[in-house]
């Protein structure tokens, strides 16, 4: 995988998935911790597009429209910044995990690694409970009663044994956002 160096240029550390070692969030960001379990991180919907090369012609108002919108896309700014990829077809809305069945099958195979690092860092057999709690309580409180809302993401490896990360929106139905496993990310200083 390689770094992408824009972010670099960005923030002072990044937080990196600790099994795919993908980048997926960092502190220019602000990371409302929940529970001690996850963050959740509000996003923004932001314009893209192709780069305007002014050749010194002066289009009419209506080719302007038209060039302006041409090429241009609304993403997720943090989707994009990071480079996550849907899990599913976008253009379909299809989801890699239609059930709360397939998306726990991943999950808890997810858990396990993160688990097994934690113990490889020296993290005592409290604190992964508390992780293991935590978790199992953030998934029945927040993440199953609304599992039909959310997408799911990995980082830029793809790798899907990595960790997901779940897209959905406020209760404004406007504003995206993120959550993210805590003990699943490991800090890397810029």
């Amino acid at each position: 995988m390689r770094s992408n160096p824009e972010v670099g240029k960005l923030f002072a550390s990044l937080h990196k998935d600790i099994v795919s070692g993908d980048e997926i969030i960092s502190d220019t960001w602000d990371l409302k911790e929940i529970d001690d379990t996850v963050y959740e991180i509000d996003c923004k919907k932001v314009t893209k597009g192709v780069d305007n090369v002014d050749i010194g012609a002066n289009p009419s108002a209506e080719e302007a429209e038209e060039a302006l919108e041409e090429g241009q896309s609304t993403v997720i700014d943090i989707v994009d910044a990071f480079r996550l990829n849907f899990l599913g077809d976008e253009a379909s809305g299809s989801r890699l995990f239609n059930t709360k069945k397939e998306y726990m099958g991943q999950l808890k195979t997810y858990m396990k690694k993160v688990v097994e690092k934690m113990k490889e860092t020296g993290a005592d057999e409290s604190a992964i409970k508390k992780f293991q709690t935590g978790a199992q309580a953030y998934y029945t409180k927040q993440i199953a009663p609304n599992f039909k809302d959310y997408d799911f993401y990995v980082g830029e490896s793809m790798d899907t044994d990595g960790m997901v990360v779940l897209l959905n929106y406020r209760e404004d139905g406007i504003t995206p956002y993120i959550t993210i496993w805590k003990h699943g990310l490991t800090q890397m200083k810029v």
